[in-house]
């Protein structure tokens, strides 16, 4: 870059060599002593030379730093994009409730493609033309100062203006992003419940809150342009005012004797290039403006704490019973106390079952076990370890989770069951543990059989083959500690009866805990949990607590046909 600009500072010179030495102007041509013995046109041609040897020279430095910041630059935003998804995966829970899946995306892929763009397409235009300007200022204080003085009086208010415009644009840009990005947040909304859209007849709706947006997102787009447009044409008035009072007092000193014709060709020459970077200011203005945006946006989720991180001198977790201890536990979401002075023992092979009425906290108690929160008081222990003291990879390597909805990828069945295991896994074990949770039939009856693609979120699946292999992904990890969250929820009878089936098979040897509305599911566990009221309103087994009254009978009561249910259970 820095031999760039010295080229374009040379580039005028040969010209004005030319101008004062070559061209006749009312007499002889005056050569240097070393060149007065060469012909005129050997001299024109030498010169024309160097004219063409620099021009040349600029543009292979030009070339080449162009390539040099385009890959420095894509290498280091790839860096940060490869951060920034890293550090969103490390986000709370408490953050992606809250956020926007596709404002996420948005910031993940435009906003630093826009970085990427902008750092070569606005930025190294704009770094070479400041060391562009800076040193023309130099060569032009020193040709003839008061002349430069006179050039160079409307930059303040060029740079005053250009500032000002620009802060109103970036403004803009900073509205124009946000709107984006709800476009985005409103656009994956519907695509992902698009047969809900379909099914209740929203479309209409749908479409015309994201058109609203996209509307509001075009004014927006359309101000930046005139904003920008507005510093454009200032600045090439101003530049066009510069010019004219250099013209005219440059050619007076000529006639004067004080500088050469080609002392006012140079600094024509430059006065043009020096300005550049302020017209190249308001010729980016927009595109800097909403890089600027997008860059904002992007530190932001940068910036944001990963409260759930590993403490200093976290160790690596040991746990190979899987014994479970709270010890007066608390929690709350956003001031709501969910759960209050929780104490339990689990020990090691146990299976529990957790169940009450909905938002009672069933789900908030196993994601506090997994440390997707942690809690606000007491503490949780696993093996005798307090979960915030050791690391989080560590941890969740010794724990297998059965999700109510199963995330599936667009890829084979075979990759689909590995995935989670967290080692290199055999054909052999893939096929065992697909037959442990009885989706072996299924899957060879696919197309491809185990190399079959699944589609998006394995929409080609029906619910219960999606839970058959979420139960077959529990079992490659081969974790001490099983927790599933409403396994059985939406299934028919015949899948409710595999997956059922299944998770008991799964569930052999392990410490299981799984959230279930499901009280026929339930009452094959070793112990109960009915949550009330933020605590644990009743713990036993199904047979202790059928005759009992409270709120596990009640339910099983309006489960299963009153009374008459209660008589058979017993």
């Amino acid at each position: 870059m820095l031999a760039a600009v010295a080229a374009k500072l040379l580039e005028p010179w040969p010209l004005k060599f030319v101008i004062d030495h070559v061209v006749q102007v009312g007499g002889e041509a005056s050569l240097p002593s070393l060149l007065a013995t060469l012909p005129v046109t050997t001299v024109l041609a030498i010169a024309a030379g160097g004219l063409l040897l620099v021009v040349a020279l600029r543009a292979i430095f030009e070339y080449a730093s162009t390539i040099a910041f385009a890959l420095v630059g894509n290498r280091v935003l790839t860096a940060v994009r490869a951060d920034l998804f890293r550090h969103l995966q490390t986000l709370p829970l408490a953050f992606h409730t809250k956020a926007k899946t596709g404002d996420l995306t948005i910031r993940l892929i435009s906003d630093v493609g826009m970085l990427k763009e902008t750092a070569v397409t606005a930025a190294l235009p704009l770094a070479v033309n400041g060391l562009v300007l800076a040193g023309m200022i130099a060569v032009m204080v020193v040709l003839n100062w008061q002349l430069a003085l006179l050039a160079l009086l409307p930059l303040p208010l060029l740079w005053l203006a250009s500032l000002r415009i620009g802060r109103r644009i970036q403004g803009v840009s900073r509205k124009v992003r946000k709107t984006e990005g709800d476009m985005a947040a409103t656009a994956a909304e519907a695509m992902a419940g698009i047969r809900t859209v379909q099914a209740l007849g929203l479309e209409e709706r749908v479409s015309s809150g994201f058109g609203g947006a996209n509307a509001k997102s075009l004014a927006q787009g359309v101000k930046a342009k005139r904003l920008a447009a507005k510093l454009e044409r200032l600045v090439d008035v101003l530049v066009g005012v510069a010019l004219a009072a250099v013209l005219y007092v440059g050619t007076l000193f000529v006639l004067d004797g004080r500088i050469t014709a080609g002392d006012l060709l140079v600094f024509l020459t430059y006065l043009k290039n020096t300005f550049r970077p302020v017209r190249d200011y308001a010729k980016y203005s927009a595109r800097l403006a909403k890089a600027t945006a997008a860059g904002e946006r992007v530190i932001e989720l940068l910036d944001t704490p990963a409260t759930l991180s590993d403490r200093p001198g976290a160790v690596a977790a040991r746990i190979d019973a899987g014994r479970i201890d709270l010890d007066t536990v608390g929690f709350s979401y956003d001031g709501q106390a969910v759960l209050r002075d929780v104490t339990l023992s689990i020990p090691a092979g146990q299976s529990v079952a957790i169940t009450g009425v909905s938002g009672v906290g069933k789900s908030t108690l196993t994601s506090l076990l997994m440390r997707l929160y942690d809690p606000d008081t007491g503490r949780i222990l696993i093996d005798g370890q307090d979960l915030r003291d050791v690391s989080l990879a560590s941890l969740r390597s010794r724990i297998s989770f059965v999700p109510q909805e199963t995330l599936l990828f667009r890829a084979s069945v075979r990759e689909n069951l590995a995935i989670a295991a967290g080692r290199e896994v055999t054909g052999e074990e893939i096929r065992a543990a697909a037959q442990l949770a009885h989706a072996d039939g299924f899957i060879e009856a696919l197309p491809e059989g185990y190399d079959t693609v699944l589609a998006e979120r394995g929409g080609t699946l029906s619910a219960g083959q999606r839970q058959r292999i979420a139960i077959a992904r529990a079992a490659l990890r081969q974790a001490p500690i099983l927790i599933l969250d409403e396994p059985t929820v939406g299934l028919d009878g015949r899948n409710e009866a595999a997956v059922s089936d299944a998770i008991w098979r799964l569930a052999k040897g392990r410490t299981t805990v799984f959230v279930t509305h499901d009280l026929s599911l339930a009452a094959r566990a070793d112990r109960i949990l009915c949550l009330e009221g933020g605590g644990i309103g009743q713990d036993g087994t199904h047979a202790e607590l059928i005759r009992e009254p409270g709120l596990y009978r009640t339910l099983w009561q309006q489960q299963n046909g009153g009374r008459d249910a209660i008589v058979a259970a017993e």
